[in-house]
């Protein structure tokens, strides 16, 4: 995983548009299986800014989408919208579009797209001044993540990047869902 995160992190800091060629699907199952627990350290990682920002008072999670979710919608309906449809939707808008830059401006179509995939998420929570002026904090995650799925995206494809992105969904909803009442 090392290799991997090495490898994610170079070419965040220098994307370029060059897919691995003459590579098997097996060997893209297994890079995304192994950039799944990739994600979940960056995630979490990340994530703990929102708790250190609740811990703080500077924010309450309590007005968070993901709450009211859970009382509107049934535990079948949120999986199924977190695991499937957010990730095809997701990468089909933000991942999709990302090979038809050319070399010149990919560079910024890479950046662009992965900040927009990041401050779309602002839309989980209740906007307050306070909520914009941390915003680059709160969507921290999804950047880091968004990133991750951006080099999965043109290293090995489209479908590779929804795959990655509704097992990441999966790997948090999933159990959040099973241990609310």
């Amino acid at each position: 995983m090392i290799i991997l995160f090495n490898s994610v992190f170079n070419y965040i800091k220098n994307p370029r548009l060059k897919p691995l060629k003459h590579i098997t699907i097996k060997q893209k199952l297994e890079l995304v299986l192994q950039g799944l627990p990739l994600c979940i350290m960056l995630g979490l990682g990340f994530g703990l800014l929102t708790i250190i920002l609740e811990t703080l008072g500077l924010y309450s999670s309590d007005s968070h989408a993901f709450n009211k979710l859970f009382e509107e919608q049934s535990k079948i309906s949120i999986i199924f919208s977190a695991v499937i449809l957010a990730p095809v939707i997701e990468e089909l808008i933000f991942r999709g579009p990302m090979t038809l830059f050319n070399k010149k401006y990919f560079k910024i179509g890479f950046y662009a797209l992965t900040i927009i995939f990041g401050y779309v998420h602002i839309f989980n929570f209740e906007i307050t001044p306070e909520i914009i002026l941390l915003s680059p904090l709160l969507i921290a995650p999804q950047l880091a993540v968004g990133s991750v799925f951006g080099y999965v995206r043109v290293r090995l494809g489209l479908v590779y990047s929804m795959l990655l992105h509704a097992c990441y969904n999966g790997i948090l909803v999933i159990p959040a869902i099973l241990f609310i009442n």
